[in-house]
């Protein structure tokens, strides 16, 4: 499947797109296996601490974000959009970020204005580059879709509104000039109230992502398709979920013992055969059957454990 095309179908659909965060493929193949959702949201800040343990500042490189991006869209069927950060530098860093998110099969990125490096949106201290800078990188991004692949999609994200002295003014000034830069949606981070929410809704002639997440408003899809937005992002939901879910388990682990063990798994096996399924170890019995010789079956006659043929 092409991704980007397919994320491209969805998004001229009249429906509001809403996608899930995810931090990596196990989390990405979950959100899929639920059959609710078209797209997911790789986010920058769940894959940072995920992959490296480390906060979303800067500190996580451009080939390790591919790299964690190329497995993610691997791992599931369905549009992965990933974060591309501050695109890693200057506008020609920019271009190679493209390639290498393109070569990685995702359906599409964002890249936002931060100054480099970068710090997560929705703590204190962001910084913003000057605006023909900012306008520059986003032309910079789409010409390098456009050399290679037109239906890869460019999300460009403004976080002026969370800098010192940041207006939602500036917000849809610098969002009109990057969809007039030629990006496929614009995310703006973030309205601080409904009536800014709705005047980005208004205001701004191009597709919108609203990201639902850190110290954003809470707002319902059809809230946001009212006021005019046409992606809706809600991050930390699934982050949130595995953190909290591993401590509540851990702690109760070491409280109760192994009935707890016994618990999640007959848990688990009401929504799936085993983990080893969800992780596509049919896939591979299936490839062996395909094209190993009788003889290299054997190996499954007689043995013990789960069945994955």
């Amino acid at each position: 499947m092409h991704y980007g095309r397919a994320l491209r179908a969805r998004l001229a659909a009249d429906e509001i797109l809403v996608t899930p965060d995810v931090h990596d493929p196990l989390s990405a193949r979950v959100v899929e296996s639920t059959g609710l959702y078209d797209a997911v949201k790789l986010t920058g800040s769940g894959s940072a601490i995920s992959r490296a343990g480390l906060p979303d500042a800067g500190l996580v490189t451009m080939t390790e974000m591919v790299d964690h991006a190329k497995h993610t869209q691997e791992a599931v069927d369905i549009p992965v959009i990933a974060d591309a950060d501050n695109g890693y530098g200057n506008a020609t860093n920019v271009v190679r970020t493209v390639r290498e998110y393109v070569k990685s099969g995702v359906a599409g990125i964002h890249i936002e204005d931060q100054t480099f490096p970068k710090r997560n949106g929705d703590v204190k201290g962001v910084e913003v580059i000057p605006f023909e800078e900012a306008v520059g990188k986003v032309e910079a991004a789409v010409d390098a879709r456009d050399e290679r692949d037109p239906d890869f999609v460019i999300i460009a994200r403004t976080d002026v509104r969370r800098t010192a002295g940041g207006t939602i003014d500036d917000a849809i000034e610098r969002a009109t000039a990057f969809a007039e830069a030629g990006a496929d949606v614009v995310f703006v981070k973030v309205p601080e109230s409904r009536a800014e929410a709705e005047r980005v809704g208004r205001e701004v002639d191009a597709r919108l992502l609203y990201p639902c997440s850190g110290t954003a408003m809470r707002l319902e899809p059809h809230e946001l398709e009212a006021m005019g937005w046409d992606i809706v992002l809600y991050g930390r939901l699934v982050m949130t979920a595995t953190v909290l879910a591993i401590r509540e388990t851990i702690e109760r682990f070491h409280d109760e013992g192994v009935s707890v063990l016994l618990e999640n798994e007959a848990a688990f096996a009401e929504s799936f055969d085993s983990v080893h399924q969800l992780a596509g170890m049919s896939e591979i019995a299936d490839i062996e059957r395909r094209y190993l010789p009788a003889a290299a079956l054997e190996k499954y006659d007689g043995t013990t454990g789960h069945d994955v043929e």
